[in-house]
């Protein structure tokens, strides 16, 4: 049974910052809430007609370990239109750094979202362009 792919990344937080998070992820990076399937409160955030995203409401009397060691990074996801990312988190205000093109010519953008999560925008070599060689 081999594994096809990643399905969805889940962020979990409590309601304050997951309604912050829905709103950075929709106007930042460009997903579209969509469609949830659960009774519980949260997100479902699209790239085209997949939900890659989901943020969950964390429950007031959810045990959340302390003394857990966190080695999340970064998410990924996967872009197009270098130069209209690069207008739009300019004219929003959002840091961010533009890495120098990998080997096979590929973009990236790195910026963090408002809990600190890391995010990774990469574009395709084709998405190329003048200003950003």
């Amino acid at each position: 049974m081999p594994i096809k792919g990643l399905d969805h990344v889940n962020l979990r937080a409590a309601r304050p910052l997951l309604k912050t998070l829905r709103d950075f992820y929709v106007e930042v990076i460009g997903l579209r809430e969509g469609e949830r399937h659960l009774p519980s409160h949260g997100y479902w955030l699209y790239a085209e007609d997949k939900a890659i995203l989901h943020l969950s409401a964390e429950r007031p009397d959810e045990p959340r370990p302390a003394d857990v060691c966190n080695t999340f990074d970064h998410v990924a996801f996967a872009c197009s239109e270098l130069t209209e990312f690069i207008a739009r988190l300019q004219r929003l205000n959002i840091e961010y750094r533009l890495a120098e093109p990998t080997a096979d010519g590929h973009r990236q953008i790195f910026l963090t979202d408002p809990a600190g999560n890391g995010v990774e925008l990469n574009f395709p070599p084709e998405h190329r362009d003048r200003l950003y060689p």
